[in-house]
């Protein structure tokens, strides 16, 4: 946790190892155009701003880094707390604890890609509109996408449902299936803590055409630690084509859900003690529910 000035100030450490992850993703990136304005420069001033956070505030820890290979992903992970900090983090740990280190290309809704400044800003630290011609250049182009496939119904929950994982959309695999690009699993557990106590506003929001409209005790996040769980890729088959029945592709998409869900039981058993009045209680009722369907 933050506890002096010190912490707000990146360590020598910490600065030497920006320095080589950006000096390698310079080389990667030398020749490469991108079309949406993806920024290095940008990147490298966000991380060094956000680093000592992601080290002492949120104190994050990342598992099964050596999962991860040399090539694209389809980075598919659950979506959690009430602003986008998880897609923040993963992408940090992405670039500081993988080898070699890679920028991992967001997906985002049309909303934000439309709002005049931070639109721009998204676009420059990497983020994209998510479809499927702009998913499919990057994945042409060696790049790996992260995606959040519960959508807005991921960072819309009021706090009785915070770890329970809303249904996937299908089109993330389908993307998939036509690149032949494996899946790699992830899960966040500890960004829901950072707004313990929410309700959502759906009226409010449709009202102003907003696709969320949390409501918090705290305008700021609590410095809940995060921990991060990198799963197995998951390869997809052969066999089946991107232009499959919804009902045949379902069956595989269901099989990344549930394989996020056991991440999410696992990393609830091993989370780090915070606000324990209110989480115990929930975690308790997450691991139970999952267990009952078998999801150990």
């Amino acid at each position: 946790m933050l506890t002096n000035v010190k912490d707000l100030v990146l360590s020598s450490e910490d600065d030497l190892k920006i320095r080589n992850i950006i000096a390698e993703l310079r080389v990667k990136y030398k020749d490469k155009p991108d079309p949406w304005g993806f920024n290095l420069d940008l990147c490298e001033k966000a991380l060094r701003t956000i680093l000592p956070f992601y080290r002492h505030y949120f104190r994050v820890r990342v598992f099964g880094a050596e999962h991860v290979k040399d090539h694209p992903y389809m980075v598919v992970s659950n979506h959690t707390g009430q602003i986008p900090i998880d897609g923040m983090l993963i992408n940090i740990a992405f670039a500081l604890e993988v080898s070699p280190p890679r920028v991992l290309r967001v997906m985002v809704e049309r909303f934000l890609a439309q709002l005049p400044f931070l639109g721009e800003l998204s676009a420059q630290a990497g983020a994209i509109l998510g479809d499927r011609a702009n998913c499919q250049y990057l994945l042409e182009n060696g790049e790996s996408i992260l995606v959040f496939p519960e959508g807005v119904r991921g960072i819309a929950k009021n706090t009785p449902d915070f770890y329970k994982v809303k249904s996937f959309s299908q089109g993330f695999y389908r993307i998939a299936l036509q690149k032949r690009t494996p899946i790699l699993p992830v899960c966040v557990i500890g960004a829901e803590e950072m707004f313990p106590f929410v309700l959502h506003a759906r009226n409010l929001a449709k009202l102003l055409r907003l696709p969320a409209l949390p409501i918090s005790t705290n305008l700021l996040p609590l410095p809940s630690p995060v921990d991060i769980y990198i799963g197995e890729e998951i390869p997809v088959p052969e066999h089946l084509m991107s232009e499959a029945s919804d009902k045949e592709i379902r069956e595989h998409v269901y099989h990344v859900e549930n394989t996020v869900r056991r991440m999410i039981v696992k990393g609830l058993k091993n989370r780090r003690p915070f606000f324990d009045s209110i989480r115990k209680p929930i975690s308790k009722y997450v691991i139970k529910e999952f267990q009952v369907r078998g999801l150990k």
